[in-house]
Parts: C-alpha cells; sequence; structure tokens
C-alpha cells in the first residue's frame, strides 16, 4: 500500500519539474500522502472484517466517495469551507 501511495505521489512531484502548472509544497505532499494512507487502510480493514460482498463494496465505495471530496475540497474548494483554506 505504501508503494502505492508513493507511486501516485511521484505523479505531481514529476509534474511540477515540467510544468508551473503544478505547484505543490511539503505539506501537499504530507497532507495527501496521510488522505491515500488513511483510505487505504480503512479499506484493508473493511476488506478483512467484512464478510458479506454487497455490504464490502458499499463501504469501499462509500470510502472512495469521501476521498475524493475531501481531495476536491482541498485542491479547488467546491465547498468553501475554511478547510481549504477559503
Amino acid at each position: 500500500m505504501v508503494l502505492i501511495v508513493l507511486i501516485l505521489l511521484s505523479i505531481p512531484l514529476i509534474a511540477m519539474q515540467f510544468t508551473n502548472e503544478v505547484n505543490w509544497n511539503s505539506f501537499d505532499f504530507i497532507v495527501s500522502a496521510g488522505l491515500l494512507l488513511g483510505a487505504g487502510l480503512v479499506a484493508e480493514i473493511i476488506m478483512r472484517k467484512i464478510v458479506n460482498y454487497r455490504h464490502k463494496l458499499i463501504l469501499l465505495v462509500a470510502t472512495l466517495i469521501i476521498l475524493v471530496l475531501i481531495w476536491a475540497e482541498l485542491a479547488v474548494g467546491i465547498f468553501g469551507t475554511p478547510f481549504a483554506g477559503s
């Protein structure tokens, strides 16, 4: 799981070398790593503890939706909360 997070975080790191459109600082990488590792840990717990396939699928999709909503809020502030720095 950690290797996958590192690979995902290497994408913006590499993009920063080629364009000014991607402008992340170390705090952005730390928060992103925490979000991805947290979502991965929750998904791992769901996969191990939940037996019913339907419940497992619903919880995994809910985890993914929550991850995407938090990521979008931090990135562009879709809800306009102080959480996004607005």
